[in-house]
């Protein structure tokens, strides 16, 4: 585990962090939205621009060849990292979003009525609107795997729901309301059995603990930068090769083409044949540096570290009482959703805001979930490894005061 030293040393490497709210101490619990970014990270922005700036791809000068070397090293870098095959198998796209769009648009040349795509209760809506559009399209039918109370899924339900007739599986690694990590492995391969194909949404996963494709055995595998202390802007989509190739391509432009002529345009190899378009060049080698910086502190260890964090919180909120707790499953990362009895979401987030605390409220994006559990929304903390169990202290005192103005 992280000891309180190296976060204090780590906590250096993010400026924002001394950033003072109504003269407090900024405390930043809204991970899940998007964390900060280290010094690390925005030196090789900078040095892009300083000294690459050019597109990538075709160039037949100096500048050019360098961008696109240090572009297509990330591409293989992230192969590595996540355990893909080969960097065929790594696209990169804008985020997790236009990830999950991608493959739903893509697929549904293999779709047909009657078709059964299956996703989960806990889903944002990214991981839920595009497959709502892609049944509009097809004819297929969208089917919902229910929850229990403590917020994880129904395996006997999924065993039941899942057929013949089941063609996409697509879940959420771990829920970015409840913190879930569910059990992707198992569920693949059940999904595999009945021939359906399977995308994992890992926006919250792959910051927090080490994700292996071999391991999980998913036909898609999707996350973004900037949930990963990468910039805004960039996101991977993973896909097995013969996967990739049955994707009808997702924009028509450069890039993604061998040839055009009026009458017919040819396709490009993947993985260009998904990316059309100049890429986002900068925020691409700013991943590279984030998935390092994390690498090097260990995702075990910030795993332990989290959990850490995550306990503490939650034995502090139950000492408090008069806080109920949004999901308790037995498996969970480092996301705390909670309501203070008899206060709006909204203004005990107004309140909190007030002690330098960035805590977020509303449904997050998962207005399915808050209807499951019949709640407007939910306060939720969520938590990184520059985070300390003293900055949980003052969480708790503006709960205090909030219960005190409240009730």
């Amino acid at each position: 585990m992280l000891s309180e030293n190296q976060i204090n040393e780590i906590r250096k490497d993010f400026p924002i962090l001394k950033t003072k709210v109504y003269d407090k101490p900024l405390i930043y619990f809204d991970n899940g939205a998007t964390t900060q970014k280290p010094l690390q990270v925005i030196d090789r922005i900078r040095d892009y621009y300083l000294h690459e700036n050019a597109n990538i791809h075709r160039g037949a000068h100096y500048l050019s060849h360098q961008a696109t070397e240090s572009f297509e090293g990330v591409r293989a870098f992230v192969a590595r990292t996540i355990h893909a095959q080969s960097k065929e198998e790594i696209i990169f796209t804008k985020g997790t979003t236009e990830s999950i769009n991608m493959v739903a648009s893509g697929i549904i040349g293999q779709l047909k009525p009657g078709d059964e795509i299956l996703i989960t209760t806990m889903e944002h809506h990214a991981n839920i609107v595009p497959w709502q559009m892609a049944c509009e399209k097809t004819g297929a039918i969208l089917k919902v795997v229910p929850l229990n109370e403590r917020g994880e899924l129904d395996i006997e339900a999924f065993k039941a729901l899942l057929n013949q007739r089941t063609k996409i599986l697509s879940l959420a690694h771990i829920s970015n309301v409840l913190g879930t990590i569910n059990p992707v492995e198992e569920l693949c391969r059940l999904a595999h059995e009945k021939g359906a194909f399977v995308l994992v949404d890992g926006a919250q996963a792959l910051p927090h603990q080490k994700v292996d494709m071999q391991q999980i055995d998913c036909d898609f595998y999707v996350f973004s930068g900037h949930k990963a202390y990468a910039p805004l802007g960039v996101g991977i989509l993973y896909g097995k090769k013969d996967a990739l190739e049955l994707l009808a391509p997702w924009q028509g432009g450069g890039e993604m083409i061998q040839e055009v002529h009026f009458d017919k345009s040819t396709y490009n190899e993947l993985p260009f044949r998904q990316e059309a378009g100049t890429p986002n060049i900068e925020a691409v080698l700013g991943l590279e540096s984030a998935l390092k910086y994390i690498n090097n502190l260990g995702l075990e260890n910030i795993a332990t570290y989290e959990n850490h964090l995550l306990e503490y919180a939650t034995e502090a909120f139950k000492k408090v009482g008069g806080i109920r707790i949004i999901g308790e499953a037995k498996r969970k990362a480092s996301v705390l959703s909670f309501l203070i009895e008899g206060v709006h979401p909204f203004d005990a987030g107004t309140i909190i805001d007030r002690f330098g605390v960035a805590v977020r409220t509303g449904h997050h994006c998962a207005q399915p979930l808050m209807d499951y559990y019949q709640i407007p929304g939910t306060i939720r903390a969520s938590f990184a490894f520059y985070n300390k169990k003293e900055e949980i202290d003052v969480l708790v005192q503006a709960i205090e005061k909030v219960q005190q103005m409240f009730l």
